[in-house]
Order: C-alpha cells, then sequence, then structure tokens
C-alpha cells in the first residue's frame, strides 16, 4: 500500500511530535511505501519506506498551500499511484484519484468551542476559526475515515455531521515523561524551594489570570513555602495581563513565569513540582495534562471536558474559570500529605494507559485497513 501523508501544516511542536511517533513505529510491513510531504524542520525517520517528498510550490502561507492542495497535489496522487491520503492537519483540500481513499484527524478543538471563540477580540483571528470550522466540518464529512483523539471530540463532531468510518485513538506519552519511578536530577532553571507547576501556553483559555488569582488567594504561609512557576510561551498580551495581576499582588517573588522551556527538559520539572496544575478550558487530547500524570505528582485539572476523560480518578477537578475552586483545590492536596500521595499513586497509574506504541499499532491498524 502507498500512503501520502500531507503534514505541511505540521509547523509546531504538537502536530510534529505525532507525526514523528507515527513514522517511528511503522507496522513489518515490507510493501508499505510512505510518501511524506512536511516542513524542512520535521527531521524524518531513516527507514527505506519513508521518502520526502518537496514542492517548488510555496507552502508555508496556508492560502498558497490551499491552492497547491487543489492543483498540484491531485497530480502527484495519479502519478504515484496513491491508495491512501492522510491530512492530519484536519482539512483536506485535494480532490483524489478514483480508489484513492482519504483519512483524517480532528485535533482543534478550538474552531468548535464557541465560548473560547468569542473570548477572543472581534477580528482576523476570530474570522480564521469561523472560516476553519466550516472547512474542518467538510472534510471530515468527505474523508473515509476520521480519527479522533477523544470521545468528547468525537461527540462534538457527531452532534454536527455524519461521517463514513471513524474511530477514537488517543494520543501516547512518552517515556522521558514517565518518571514515577525513576531518579531524577532536580532541573536548575526551577526554584530551589518548593512550587507548584502550571505549563501551558498564555493563551486566554488556559486561564493563568485565574490561576494566579487563585494563588493570591492562599494563606500567607502556604505562599511562602510554594511558589508558583508558570512555564510557556509568554510573548503574547495575555501573558502581559498576568504580569500585571502579579504585580497587583506584590508576587514578583512568588510567581515566576520562565516562559518557553525545551521540551526534553520539562520531564524534570513536572517531577519535582509539589504540586501540577492544569487549566484549561479548550481541548481535544490534552497533552500537558497526559504528560503530567507520568510524573507521580498529584495534579489538579480543569474539570471542562475532556479533562476528565483522559485523568479520571487520577486528578483533583475545578471550574477553571473560579479563581475561589482552584484555591479549593489547591488547599485539599497541600494541606492534605495523604491526599497528595494518594493522587500521585493514581497519576502515575493512570498514565500507563496512554502509550505512543499504542497509538501507532492503533492507527496504522486502522488505516491500512481501507
Amino acid at each position: 500500500m502507498r500512503i501520502l501523508i500531507n503534514a505541511y501544516s505540521a509547523r509546531l511542536g504538537g502536530g510534529q511530535t505525532y507525526l514523528i511517533n507515527l513514522l517511528r513505529r511503522l507496522p513489518e510491513d515490507p510493501s508499505l511505501e510512505l510518501l511524506v510531504y512536511a516542513p524542512a524542520s520535521l527531521e524524518l525517520p531513516n527507514d527505506p519506506r519513508i521518502e520526502r517528498l518537496t514542492s517548488k510550490w510555496p507552502t508555508t502561507n496556508p492560502i498558497a498551500r490551499a491552492l497547491w492542495e487543489r492543483l498540484v497535489l491531485p497530480k502527484v496522487l495519479r502519478a504515484r499511484s496513491v491508495d491512501v491520503l492522510f491530512c492530519p492537519g484536519g482539512v483536506i483540500a485535494t480532490r483524489v484519484p478514483r480508489g484513492c481513499r482519504k483519512v483524517t484527524m480532528f485535533r482543534n478543538m478550538m474552531p468548535f468551542d464557541m465560548r473560547a471563540r468569542l473570548a477572543l477580540p472581534f477580528g482576523p483571528q476570530r474570522a480564521r476559526l469561523w472560516l476553519l470550522e466550516r472547512v474542518m466540518l467538510k472534510s471530515m464529512a468527505a474523508a473515509d475515515l476520521v480519527i479522533f483523539i477523544s470521545e468528547f471530540a468525537r461527540e462534538v463532531i457527531a452532534s454536527r455531521i455524519s461521517v463514513r468510518q471513524s474511530v477514537t485513538i488517543p494520543h501516547g506519552v512518552p517515556e522521558a515523561f514517565k518518571t514515577a519511578d525513576r531518579a531524577i536530577e532536580r532541573p536548575p532553571f526551577v526554584p530551589e524551594d518548593d512550587y507548584i507547576l502550571y505549563v501551558s501556553r498564555f493563551d486566554l483559555y488556559k486561564h493563568h489570570f485565574e490561576v494566579v488569582s487563585a494563588y493570591a488567594r492562599l494563606p500567607e504561609a502556604l505562599r511562602s513555602r510554594y511558589r508558583l512557576l508558570l512555564i510557556g510561551e509568554s510573548d503574547m498580551p495575555e501573558a502581559d495581563r498576568v504580569r500585571e495581576l502579579i504585580a497587583h499582588h506584590g508576587l514578583g517573588e512568588r510567581v515566576v513565569i520562565l516562559g518557553a522551556v525545551k521540551y526534553p527538559l520539562l520531564p524534570a520539572a513536572y517531577r519535582h513540582a509539589a504540586l501540577i496544575l492544569f487549566a484549561s478550558s479548550c481541548e481535544n487530547c490534552p497533552n500537558i495534562l497526559l504528560e503530567a500524570l507520568g510524573a507521580g505528582r498529584p495534579v489538579l485539572s480543569s474539570s471542562v471536558d475532556p479533562m476528565p476523560e483522559f485523568a479520571g480518578d487520577a486528578a483533583r477537578y475545578f471550574d477553571p474559570r473560579k479563581p475561589e475552586e482552584i484555591e479549593a483545590a489547591m488547599l485539599d492536596v497541600l494541606q492534605n500529605p495523604a491526599l497528595a500521595s494518594e493522587l500521585g499513586d493514581r497519576a502515575s497509574e493512570r498514565s500507563r494507559r496512554y502509550d505512543w506504541s499504542k497509538t501507532a499499532e492503533a492507527t496504522w491498524q486502522r488505516i491500512l485497513s481501507l
């Protein structure tokens, strides 16, 4: 079987991580051939069955890429006698030859979360999400197979359209993040004292403002013992708003915004945290939450779906829009060592459900069945 993967949209970490984990775990099928269009920044595994294709057509601009997908890619599919076109980015803009199957994924929940969309200022970003919602629905309706990464996402789409075939296959967690039973050196960039950790870029729906507000409500004795460490891209307006809040409460010495940290350094940051928070209200498959579970530390999570689907009874939940609920969750765990230990054990056990080998095996099995 010859499969062409159009991964030109995989320019950020999550999309690239997913694709690399699939390509590193190909099925034992010598007849399988993979043709891959991907950004130059994505290093493909060294496997004789994988061939990187390149195009002279500009593909970094979304509009130019859409024209390439409509005008050029169909010719490649015919010339190379492709059996399956796989578009993991969620959009299929290509008319395929007769007999060629189409597979796509649903990974981006933002276009389908009206509350998150309406929180954005009126302008190009909101218009883009409106358009993307319609394009993604059209792509999924026309696909021969849609891969969902949570049951919650599957239900969201099922309420809007019918799809021909679908399967739910959650993402895995790299073994490097499953540190609960391993000694791992404390990273030099974290505070020397105990800390509460939250890893996420500073988007509005990640609720950093509410998290800092909750931390400010904690008793002074707890704030003196535990710092709040925020890791994630912070060159955006929401981060500036959070910095103003920190200054307003006089917490400059207690709340640390580290900004982006290299991915391989995150497991150690998780492992040495006294408590891990995840406060997002718009997710499809919450990779950060899954990685946090692997550290075997107590986890506090947003109660918004699909977070309970993934963490189960291994987390203490809160409404991420209510600082008083976040505060109460922190107090429950920080003042109860037995509960903290129990949550840590449950988190470690829960993380064993999520494995990239299982994800890849299930994904290739369903694609090859076409």
